[in-house]
This record gives C-alpha cells, structure tokens and sequence, in this order.
C-alpha cells in the first residue's frame, strides 16, 4: 500500500506542475506579438498537456482508486474523502478545460487577454491547499 501511495503522490505533483505551467504558458502566449513566440507556445502547450498532464492524471485516478480499494469501507465513508473526490473532479473539469483552450490556441482563436490567463492561472492553488488540508487533517 505504500507503494502506491508513493507513486500516487509522485503523480500528483507531476499533474499539478502540468497544471501549474499551462496555464502560464498561456499568459505568455497571450501576450506574444510575433508568430515565431506563437507557434513555440503551440508545441510546448501541446506537449505539457498530452505528454505530461494526461498520463499523469491518468496515473492519480488509477492509483487514488487502487488505495481506495485497500479499506472501501473506510474510505467511502469518510467525508473528508467525499469533499476531496468533489475537488478532484473539479480538478478534471479544469484539465479538460485547459485541454479547450489549447485547441483554441492552436486555431489562433484565443481572445483572452493575458491578465484574464493570470487570474485562470490562480485557481488550482485554492484546490490543492483545500486536497492537502482533507487529507492530512481530515477534519469531517
């Protein structure tokens, strides 16, 4: 079990640096002037997101499911995991959500402005304070 809870929390910090740097890159892209810059920030956005955040998220539910079926019974009726899970799927829909505004990128479609990216870029630290607290203090 500690096994899985390593490379659990290995994938979780490789997910949230993903969705820590996308959407900086985004602020940046959003503010680039020459195409050179645009078309650099296409590939790396497309690389982060397919070839790191995907597979790592992919690896945190497979594993999260894993450490849930060594106590079921524990865990599915714990509240502080139910909150979690809830932020988790938040987390989802913010990487799928992620994964819309790259294809917007990609079709120079974006009419975001840089400052709107900066504020875009803040929301995943609230949820990953909020998953740390559950977790280690399970307070409910």
């Amino acid at each position: 079990m500690l096994w899985v809870k390593a490379f659990h929390i290995i994938a979780v910090i490789t997910w949230f640096a993903g969705i820590f740097y996308l959407p900086r890159l985004y602020v940046y892209h959003a503010a680039a002037e020459d195409t050179a810059s645009r078309e650099r920030f296409k590939i790396m956005e497309r690389k982060l997101y397919r070839g790191i955040m995907w597979p790592s998220m992919v690896v945190v539910i497979a594993l999260g499911t894993w450490l849930i079926s060594f106590n079921p019974a524990y865990y599915l009726q714990s509240g502080w995991l139910h909150a979690k899970l809830a932020l988790v799927v938040l987390l989802v829909g913010y990487h799928l959500y992620c994964g819309k505004l790259n294809q917007m990128f990609k079709q120079d479609q974006n009419h975001r402005s840089h400052v709107w990216y900066r504020w875009f870029n803040e929301l995943p630290v609230f949820v990953l304070i909020a998953i740390v607290i559950l977790v280690v203090v399970r307070p409910f």
